[in-house]
């Protein structure tokens, strides 16, 4: 196999390990060896083994010498802390945006969030995707690429406990009404009440990680409303 060939590989494998994670298939503490992922992927143990110890790297997965791979359990302080990062980065994306000259075109976020109640979506994973990206485009709207990469890497390493909090009917209603509160006033340049409104609505998530338990996890793995896809094999 060429280096080029081998190296996509590892990317996918990568990319689809972690996404199992990220959808429940792979739940926190599960065990599982190279021989298993390279058989379901089809594939040999050395892009299994280089995209494993990517995800190590990222803290997602941990070695054992005697007993294989395993998903990390679930670390809250690192979360909450994940989560302080998130206030400081936004609340400075939208002070930002609310001054800057001209004014940050955010359309696209509008035709999403300020629509009726009867337009609203609410199938969980999609709009904890929209959600991911209505945070991310509030950042990116800045015009501060390294602001919006750090923002990214943090939005990714609490996907996991986002996506469960969507498993809640409330929550995405909730969702709608936040995110249509705080992009009026980031509309009519009102900074204060702005921050205010994101900081509260990510405390709020944030206190709703406090309450995540095992069984709830389980629990998303098998809600029907999250029709997330089986893993499969990359080749």
């Amino acid at each position: 196999m060429s280096t080029v060939r081998r190296q996509n590989l590892t990317e996918r494998i990568y990319q689809q390990l972690k996404q199992s994670i990220f959808d429940f298939q792979l739940l926190p503490g599960d065990r599982f060896t190279e021989n298993e992922i390279a058989a379901r992927m089809q594939a040999s143990r050395t892009p299994v083994r280089e995209a494993l110890s990517r995800l190590q790297r990222e803290g997602f997965v941990e070695v054992s010498f005697r007993s294989g791979w395993q998903v990390n359990p679930l670390d809250f302080q690192q979360f909450e802390q994940l989560y302080d990062v998130r206030i400081v980065l936004e609340m400075a994306a939208v002070k930002r945006l609310c001054a800057m000259e001209p004014a940050p075109d955010l359309s696209a976020l509008e035709r999403i969030w300020l629509v009726a109640a009867e337009d609203r979506l609410e199938h969980g994973p999609t709009v904890c995707s929209l959600d991911e990206r209505f945070h991310e485009q509030l950042v990116e709207a800045c015009g501060n690429t390294e602001m919006a990469r750090i923002h990214h890497d943090v939005t990714e390493r609490l996907r996991i406990v986002r996506r469960i909090d969507f498993t809640k009917r409330p929550r995405i209603e909730a969702t709608y009404v936040e995110h249509a509160n705080i992009l009026r006033h980031i509309i009519e340049r009102r900074s204060d009440e702005a921050q205010w409104l994101l900081k509260s609505h990510i405390e709020e998530s944030k206190a709703e990680v406090r309450r995540i338990t095992l069984h709830m996890i389980f629990q998303a793995r098998h809600q029907p409303n999250n029709s997330y896809p089986p893993l499969q094999a990359n080749s």
